[in-house]
């Protein structure tokens, strides 16, 4: 880390007297600077409004700013007291204790490594682990796609509620103590969405030995036990409700306190990393959940089917648990963090305002000080927002945006499950696997793009228009699909005929004798590679275990063409495997739509905050993230959840009530999303495009230090006064 130079050898801050201190922090040296001149001199300026100093030296080479920061040790037990210019306390701890070693933290980067932390547990939570468990909650609770889909939408419901509130007083307020308590509150969401599995009787899974065989006990008493568990959707709705209260603080009060305390250029490459984690938590939920989902959800007990199995129910619940538990954890540093960190004062003197300007003149109102402390300037608040035609624009598109984005996130493990055929697990790791390098690598990257070409407000949006339009042109990859696996009763007649759309017809002459009940869902794959509803429906009288993979294979079955192959007719317990040759081709640019959609994420997030007077970056984003939320996130899960049951063929049947879905309809299902991703895609870049030509930036006079600078030039101050110190090396 690059520390500021002493001219003089001497202690680096203003006092009367020189302070020798034995084991110095290594941050003290970012707090204070050279002052040449004596004590109580003239030249050591005093404070004006904005943080800048008023000097009578002729030259800024002779004068010296007063201090931003001061430390002070008062008894050698008490550590290094950091007090900034107005006597505002600026050291890290809790109340009282505030110990020497806690300081190291008391940086940047210190609240970076937390605040990452925190929004990798929220995306782990919300954005992984429940999309990943999503197909086994249903199967679990008897819940359909729309029921699942209003439990993930009340993440975006309870944070639309709560953002007006928060946004408006913490950022006004002590951001890191609303950022920990609100981590705190995700913590406890994340332990009440696992509590029904402790709540509910364990869970019976009927197999295909027990009731599956033809001519066996087909007997299966209906009782009202099963349905009743879809109440507990409302508890996955609270658990959810406290997930959307807790987290949003973080990408609203976290945003700007980073951005407050660093660098303006260095800020995109902050929120970039910050949102990077963020998006690594989904993939980890992916990748993590789907290995819980391959152990038994009654951890202990014996069972004789495996996860390929249908019927399989995985340990959904264990990773709440712990993202509860490290949660809990992580919120305890937060809280102990300062209003604002020590010499970050210094970054609000080198900024340069990009607002964009209204013709009344009414955006200076928020340049002042006293300006959003009270409840009674709530309403001009969001009166100069509204009046500010780019950031409503940029609300819009990030609006779209956010609907597929929180739609596919949902349902895209349960996509790939039907268009490749996969079990719930290998789904949900396919498509951590594509959110890894897509989710992750577009998010820092677009906050790099940024930084590395110095672009101002314009520049930004116009990165954002690219970024969409690349997207747009990839999605037209839906057009095409993998065909569903032939599926006997459902997807073609016994024998290979062609089944009318919208007729089922699971009884054949072959299985006629078997008594088979629809209730028992369990495929199995025979040998001509066709699918059955169960080993009974495919006529199946014996079974045995294959000891090389543990499946259990099925003989003498009636049903299953037997021209293929001499001998009875066999089949194995689970899907038959997809041979889809265009997999890898929709999964390629399944990773470009990820990629370029993700790309934009922290360029628009930018842009935002560089159209809106500083005063009001925190109300804005949280304006913002209600926009984004009423017409993205909280539509857009249900859209997709009602989208894909119009895809379904084949309905799960429990004593006569409709369940979940057991057989999507692959053309219909890439159909609705194609559909969906142009009018979305569309309507982004058209958002997009009227953001950048209504865009109207300061003139240049107005932006001391940048007269030199292009459209997408530096946005910052030109670093002319040798009295701010040199930002610390990235």
């Amino acid at each position: 880390m690059a520390m500021p130079q002493n001219s003089t050898g001497e202690n680096s801050f203003c006092f009367a007297q020189t302070l020798n201190f034995s084991h110095p922090s290594p941050s003290l040296g970012e707090v204070g600077r050279t002052c040449d001149a004596p004590s109580g001199h003239a030249a050591c300026g005093t404070p004006l409004s904005n943080g800048t100093t008023s000097s009578s030296a002729p030259s800024p080479s002779d004068s010296c700013a007063e201090p931003l920061c001061y430390a002070t040790r008062a008894q050698e037990d008490e550590g290094i007291k950091y007090v900034s210019a107005d006597g505002e306390e600026l050291a890290c701890g809790w109340g009282g204790f505030t110990p020497g070693f806690l300081q190291l933290f008391n940086t940047s980067k210190g609240i970076l490594f937390f605040l990452c932390v925190a929004s990798f547990l929220q995306g782990m939570t919300v954005n992984g682990f429940i999309n990943t468990v999503i197909t086994s909650i249903e199967r679990r609770f008897d819940l359909r796609s729309y029921q699942s889909g209003l439990i993930a939408s009340s993440y975006d419901i309870a944070a639309c509620i709560c953002l007006t509130f928060v946004s408006y007083f913490g950022g006004n307020g002590h951001k890191p103590r609303w950022l920990g308590w609100g981590v705190l509150v995700m913590g406890l969401g994340s332990l009440l969405f696992a509590l029904p599995h402790f709540t509910t009787g364990q869970y019976e899974a009927r197999s295909a030995a027990e009731v599956g065989i033809c001519g066996g006990n087909q007997s299966l008493p209906c009782t009202q036990a099963a349905s009743s568990l879809s109440s507990y959707r409302f508890i996955f709705m609270l658990g959810q409700f406290l997930h959307g209260m807790g987290a949003t603080p973080l990408y609203t009060l976290g945003v700007t306190y980073l951005d407050e305390n660093v660098k303006t250029n260095y800020s995109p490459v902050y929120i970039a990393v910050f949102y990077t984690a963020a998006i690594l938590g989904p993939a980890a939920g992916y990748l993590v959940g789907g290995m819980f989902l391959n152990i038994y959800t009654e951890i202990g007990r014996e069972i004789d089917i495996t996860p390929e199995n249908t019927l399989w129910v995985g340990a959904w619940w264990i990773g709440f648990l712990g993202a509860g538990a490290a949660s809990l954890l992580i919120s305890i540093p937060i809280l102990g963090y300062p209003h604002r960190l020590p010499g970050s004062q210094r970054y609000i003197v080198m900024r340069v305002s990009e607002a964009h300007q209204l013709k009344d003149g009414s955006h200076k109102k928020a340049s002042d000080p006293d300006f959003g402390k009270t409840v009674k300037d709530l309403p001009r608040s969001v009166l100069l927002l509204l009046k500010n035609p780019t950031f409503i624009f940029l609300c819009l598109a990030g609006a779209t945006e956010a609907t597929l984005i929180a739609g596919m996130s949902t349902f895209g493990p349960k996509f790939l499950e039907s268009q490749f055929s996969l079990s719930a697990s290998e789904a949900a790791t396919f498509f951590g696997y594509l959110v890894v390098p897509a989710g992750g690598g577009g998010t820092f990257l677009g906050g790099f793009l940024v930084n590395k070409f110095k672009l101002r407000c314009s520049g930004i949006i116009k990165l954002c228009l690219l970024c969409t339009v690349s997207s747009l042109l990839a999605i037209f990859i839906f057009f095409i699909h993998c065909p569903n696996m032939p599926m006997a009763g459902v997807t073609q007649m016994y024998g290979g005929s062609s089944l009318p759309a919208g007729h089922l017809n699971l009884t054949a002459a072959c299985n006629a004798e078997c008594g088979c009940l629809q209730e028992t869902y369990s495929p199995v794959c025979g040998s001509d590679d066709v699918m059955y509803y169960s080993p009974c429906h495919a006529g199946c009288k014996t079974v045995f275990e294959n000891l090389r993979n543990g499946k259990k294979v099925y003989h003498e079955c009636s049903c299953v063409d037997k021209t293929r192959l001499p001998g009875p007719g066999s089949a194995e317990a689970g899907k038959c495997t997809s041979s889809c040759a265009r997999k890898p081709l929709l999964l390629f640019f399944m990773f470009v739509v990820i990629l370029f959609t993700f790309l934009s994420s922290i360029p628009a997030l930018t842009a935002t905050l560089r159209c809106v007077p500083d005063r009001q970056r925190s109300f804005a984003l949280g304006i913002q993230w209600i926009v984004v939320r009423t017409l993205g996130g909280i539509p857009g899960p249900i859209a997709f959840g009602s989208m894909i049951d119009k895809s379904c063929l084949l309905w799960q049947d429990q004593c006569g009530e409709q369940g979940s879905c057991y057989v999507y309809q692959n053309s219909a299902m890439s159909r609705y999303t194609l559909i969906a991703g142009l009018v979305y895609k569309v309507l982004g870049t058209t958002f997009f495009i009227v953001a950048c030509v209504l865009y109207k930036p300061p003139p240049p006079e107005s932006a001391p230090g940048s007269s030199n600078a292009s459209e997408n030039g530096n946005c910052d101050l030109q670093e002319h006064k040798p009295s701010v110190p040199a930002e610390e090396d990235i």
